[in-house]
């Protein structure tokens, strides 16, 4: 992959952050727009709009950080690991899904159980629909690399803010989606970009 790619994978990736944390936004803290709607503050619903795209901006950037991060681990895996790595990143995904239930859990207050099973079993889920996605569109190999990137690599992104309270639970929703979106663009586009390169 070239570098104009890359810049260009870069920037669409960042509009389809800010767009993510903007749409989002809208239904999970829907009275911030409300107060500005009525009566209409056009002002306070721009600032509104833009404060939140700008959040949709930040994660967007962890997530692109994250994908980097992904590529360089999953080679390094490959060549420490070798034909065991995808048994390796499969012991990944267990511990990371544990990890998000019970130590999350018990770092939180004031927050039900169940609430992070559901998040866990969801994220795993859609993990493994994305993952069949790229394995359909590549190799059948590619499965596990791609779920271990849709969940952990997700997951590792998402939760520190979480624990160090950065976000509330509202911003942990806008969170989780926009870099959801973002992971899912980068992992699907990846092979379309190499086939092209190699074209």
């Amino acid at each position: 992959m070239n570098s104009r790619k890359v810049v260009n994978l870069f920037l669409k990736t960042l509009a389809l952050g800010g767009l993510a944390g903007l749409v989002v936004s809208v239904f999970a803290i829907s009275g911030v727009y409300a107060d500005n709607i009525q009566p209409l503050n056009v002002l306070g619903l721009i600032g509104v709009m833009l404060f939140f795209i700008g959040h949709g901006l930040l994660y967007s950037a962890v997530s692109q950080t994250g994908f980097f991060a992904y590529l360089y681990v999953n080679r390094l895996g490959l060549s420490i690991f070798r034909s065991f790595w995808p048994i390796v990143q499969l012991v990944l995904i267990a511990f990371v899904l544990f990890d998000l239930i019970y130590f999350t859990y018990n770092a939180a207050e004031g927050v039900s159980l169940i609430w992070f099973i559901v998040v866990a079993v969801v994220l795993l889920a859609y993990g493994w629909i994305i993952a069949k996605i790229k394995a359909k569109e590549t190799k059948q190999h590619a499965f596990i690399p791609a779920l271990f990137f849709m969940v952990v690599f997700t997951v590792l992104e998402w939760v520190p803010a979480l624990r160090i309270g950065l976000v509330g639970a509202e911003f942990a929703i806008i969170m989780i989606i926009t870099l959801l979106v973002c992971n899912t663009y980068q992992l699907l586009i990846l092979h379309r970009l190499n086939s092209t390169t190699a074209k």
